[in-house]
């Protein structure tokens, strides 16, 4: 269990089109909106769960995003591990599986506000069903998907994946999940108010030189910013642009082309 009150504040930015999906899914969970809705859909005849695909390359704000959408709606995140859902025991994997989403829906009963079922990495047990004439693990793979694709048709609460693979999921899950988000790299604004938030040292035009010249995501740059500060007080001496770019290679493990950073 992740508490909402336990994870910390962090500014996130994305571009438009990222941020306006984002914002509807976290409005959707604000505790008078999702009373609302379950409402109206249930007066309509429709599923009243929320599931939500986030995809995209790695480093670029899926898993924060919805540890920051929890803690601003005051839900706690059941988060499972998915490599604890793997069992070497013919038939127990699908127990496991079983078992995740009884405990969630035990969790929603006794929960003030309806806790959010976290499959973090999901591409590992949503990915193309194989020929279940192939292997005894084939068959237990199909059989997980198979009670995952049930649980999310019959959902009563709310369930958000985040996976780097999208390409490997199967098909059959697209409908099941209302919100279907794409992350990519940021865009060039996106990144330089990434560097800025990052590094408060950096002046405008120095943190557009370094957003400009090296294609980094988010979690790149949180990186390169870390080893900065451990640089600083480790060697109690201020960064300079020579220790940031080779700060900046390093993370791609090859020089980058472009200016020189400034300071």
């Amino acid at each position: 269990m992740i508490l909402h009150d336990k994870v910390a504040e962090k500014k996130l930015f994305f571009d438009d089109e990222l941020r306006g999906q984002l914002q509807m899914l976290g409005k959707s969970l604000e505790p008078e909106n999702y009373n609302a809705l379950r409402q109206r859909l249930k007066e309509k005849n429709m599923p009243q769960g929320i599931a939500a695909l986030l995809y995209g390359e790695p480093g670029t704000g899926k898993t924060e995003s919805v540890m920051q959408m929890a803690r601003a709606t005051g839900r706690d995140i059941m988060h499972v591990d998915i490599s604890q859902t793997k069992s070497c025991w013919f038939g127990e994997s699908e127990k496991i599986i079983k078992d995740v989403f009884k405990k969630y829906r035990r969790l929603c009963q006794k929960s003030e506000l309806t806790p959010i079922l976290l499959f973090n990495e999901a591409d590992a047990v949503l990915s193309r069903r194989k020929d279940a004439s192939s292997s005894n693990v084939a068959q237990t793979e199909n059989a997980i998907q198979n009670i995952i694709l049930e649980e999310l048709e019959n959902l009563d609460g709310i369930l958000i994946a985040t996976t780097n693979l999208a390409t490997n999921l199967d098909r059959a899950f697209d409908r099941r999940f209302l919100f279907k988000i794409k992350f990519g790299k940021p865009a060039l604004t996106a990144k330089q108010l990434i560097w800025q938030y990052k590094m408060p040292m950096l002046s405008p035009a120095q943190a557009h030189s370094l957003a400009n010249t090296y294609d980094f995501t988010g979690g790149e740059i949180d990186n390169i910013a870390r080893k900065a500060t451990m640089k600083e007080l480790l060697e109690g001496t201020p960064i300079t642009s020579a220790t940031l770019e080779q700060f900046c290679k390093e993370e791609r493990l090859q020089s980058a082309q472009g200016r020189k950073i400034g300071f």
